[in-house]
């Protein structure tokens, strides 16, 4: 039969690869294990120095699609050509090192067809070799919300549509690897709804080896970069200076200035102007982050300084009276005592 009239899966699982060998068994059984079949398995693999090769041509799993890439062009990489190649209507992500749980998918097709307006839809997830829980915001405005403080969405767990990505041209970013995922969420935010199941459907596997942890700083610069990406969401235009502070408080840099606090203060109500105008993010919510980011700039700034003065207690009355921001008693007599004796860390 002509494969162009193949009828058309519902999913495509996508799976990049880099020497798996120890984990790409177990990950690959648990999609094929799924209760819901109807899906192409389309597994790339990033040029791997290992058995993981050899185990995948091990199955024999018509669904299964196996990309060997000559060179290793990295993972971001090997995730938009899977975009690329991707038949499914939606694409369901998957690693290498993860366990889905049989009804993973059934769950996310059924929850996708009964709401069009979501385009983005995770899970709660466990962590193999733990009992513990990851629980994630459920609704999409706590969703937003919580990418203002990181992500928030499992990438292995979630399931997208392969039309809106078509639509709206999206891939993800090369440029923000390690914390690509992150930035793709933050960009479909805008576009429509992000929906996190109440359940696991995954278990996640967390070990020594994972880019995540080689990378930390890399992944850190990213992820701030994405949270001052989705503040431009507000009806807000921000200067070079406004971004240049953002990048200081959000970062919790411990160099900030007063009169940075300051001027971040008077930022800070601009954006809720901008926000009350379209309610990109629930008010209330959004309040309390902004107080949150404004009170551990306070913190940041009398509690971890290198050296402390009289001026820096004056500074402090001063704050707390106009500002209304006050250390509990204990905090205040350390800081007076510090000021006192001018007192420098060593």
């Amino acid at each position: 039969m002509d494969s162009s009239l193949k009828r058309v899966p519902k999913i495509t699982v996508l799976m990049p690869v880099y020497n798996c060998e120890l984990y790409i068994k177990e990950a690959i059984d648990s999609i094929l294990n799924q209760t819901y079949t109807d899906f192409e398995f389309l597994i790339l693999d990033d040029a791997s120095t290992d058995q993981t090769v050899a185990l995948i041509k091990t199955y024999t799993d018509s669904r299964i699609i196996v990309i060997e890439k000559p060179v290793n062009t990295g993972y971001t990489n090997s995730l938009n050509q899977g975009l690329q190649l991707a038949k499914g209507e939606y694409i369901a992500r998957m690693d290498a090192d993860d366990i889905s749980l049989p009804e993973r998918f059934a769950k996310q097709v059924s929850f996708l067809d009964a709401n069009p307006e979501i385009v983005l839809c995770g899970s709660w997830y466990g962590i193999i070799g733990t009992e513990n829980v990851i629980k994630v915001p459920e609704h999409h405005n706590k969703i937003k919300l919580a990418l203002l403080k990181g992500n928030c969405m499992a990438h292995p767990s979630v399931m997208m549509r392969k039309q809106v990505l078509d639509t709206f041209s999206v891939v993800y970013d090369v440029s923000k690897e390690p914390a690509e995922d992150y930035d793709l969420w933050a960009r479909l935010a805008a576009i429509g709804k992000l929906h996190n199941l109440k359940e696991v459907l995954l278990n996640y596997r967390v070990h020594q080896t994972q880019v995540s942890k080689k990378r930390r700083q890399q992944q850190m610069a990213s992820a701030l970069a994405t949270r001052i990406q989705i503040l431009e969401n507000l009806n807000y235009s921000f200067t070079q200076s406004e971004n240049d502070l953002l990048n200081k408080i959000i970062g919790g840099s411990v160099a900030t200035s007063m009169n940075e606090i300051k001027d971040f203060i008077i930022l800070k109500d601009k954006m809720i102007l901008a926000n009350a105008a379209d309610d990109f993010f629930d008010s209330n919510g959004f309040q309390k982050y902004l107080n949150a980011m404004q009170k551990q700039a306070f913190k940041n700034y009398f509690v971890h300084r290198e050296r402390y003065s009289p001026q820096i207690y004056f500074q402090y009355f001063a704050s707390r009276n106009k500002l209304e921001f006050k250390f509990g008693l204990i905090d205040e007599l350390k800081l007076i005592v510090k000021s006192l004796i001018f007192y420098t860390k060593k």
